[in-house]
């Protein structure tokens, strides 16, 4: 298979990703392909540190001139920056000469990209971004976290087939993936207009095992195996759980040197072990769901570890048809509901 990788998206590029990328490689078949895509130059000298010649026959860099950096208004963006490294990603996504991309560039950028050049999934609006979070009951699917932040019911309810499917497989559950949705309580009657209507749709869906509502200090509490939300409240709980995750690993550490300096070498590998659960370089990046392609989205400040994974995980959607599973499963007959 062929993966793109956006060598200009994030604050560490392209050095870091650059690396992540060589590193993602070695982890893969020898049949496999790398298209590092952004300006020439500037990869080039990234291999030659890594002692990686660009001779490598399973390397490919993909010149492209220009750079979409974080602050840039994505549509505008793709539009004036024409020779951009996400634009050109999609663009080998849409004619079929990669199977998968990946970038910790602009997200913004990445989704627009994605909807003006590759076509839906059958039976998909809008595309959503998947990202697992680490919850205390183990390992959680939050979608959407950013691409879509005004969605309409059908957009939510389209977002909890794909996930479901996507929970599914990768989670290898014993289990049909209980689906919940964020709210402001866990009673039938809480929330705005938007989530009232998305909770009649996901109920009266028997393909899902909806289980209610979540709330937001029993989000992490593992009662669910996917949670729905739209793309503005998603961002700010993903962003507020990683801060809190930091944060109190931080915290802890240092609370425990003070007490006692001995005392912190012991802890050290348990907290090196508690923050790695909750890092997001452990799972690489967050596959955009609803495109007819992989697209894999990374945090902006990825590393070459987050990177590498990100690899990873491409490879793994790809080679397991993930994408094939889920429009059979979204586009299947709705069973009719039995006779009382």
């Amino acid at each position: 298979m062929r993966i793109a990788i956006d060598a200009m998206g994030g604050d560490h590029a392209p050095h870091e990703i650059v690396a992540g990328a060589v590193a993602g490689l070695d982890q893969l078949s020898p049949e496999d392909h790398l298209v590092l895509v952004g300006q020439q130059d500037r990869i080039r000298a990234e291999l030659a540190k890594l002692g990686r010649a660009e001779t490598d026959h399973r390397l490919t860099i993909l010149h492209a001139n220009d750079v979409i950096e974080m602050g840039d208004h994505p549509v505008d963006a793709l539009r004036q920056k024409r020779d951009s490294s996400i634009g050109r990603m999609a663009k080998l996504a849409a004619d079929g000469e990669v199977e998968a991309f990946i970038s910790a560039g602009n997200t913004g950028a990445c989704v627009a990209a994605c909807q003006m050049k590759i076509r839906a999934l059958k039976g998909i609006s809008r595309p959503g971004i998947a990202v697992v979070i680490p919850s205390f009951g183990g390992p959680t699917v939050l979608c959407d976290v950013g691409a879509n932040v005004a969605p309409k019911p059908h957009h939510l309810h389209q977002y909890a087939l794909m996930c479901s499917v996507y929970a599914q497989h990768f989670f290898s559950l014993p289990h049909r993936p209980r689906v919940a949705l964020l709210s402001i309580g866990e009673e039938d009657a809480k929330g705005n207009q938007l989530v009232k209507q998305v909770r009649s749709l996901l109920k009266n869906d028997p393909r899902l095992n909806f289980v209610g509502y979540v709330e937001g200090r029993t989000l992490l509490s593992g009662q669910a195996d996917v949670v729905i939300c739209d793309g503005f409240v998603g961002n700010v709980a993903l962003k507020l759980i990683e801060g809190l995750a930091y944060g109190l690993v931080e915290m802890l550490t240092k609370e425990i040197a003070q007490e006692n300096h001995q005392l912190a070498k012991g802890f050290e590998p348990i907290l090196k072990n508690l923050w790695r659960k909750h890092d997001y370089s452990e799972y690489g990046g967050a596959p955009l769901l609803g495109v007819d392609g992989i697209c894999i989205i990374c945090h902006g400040s990825s590393d070459r570890r987050a990177i590498k994974n990100a690899v990873i995980v491409a490879k793994g959607m790809t080679s397991t048809n993930i994408n094939q599973r889920i429009v059979e499963f979204v586009n299947a007959e709705i069973p009719s509901p039995s006779p009382k």
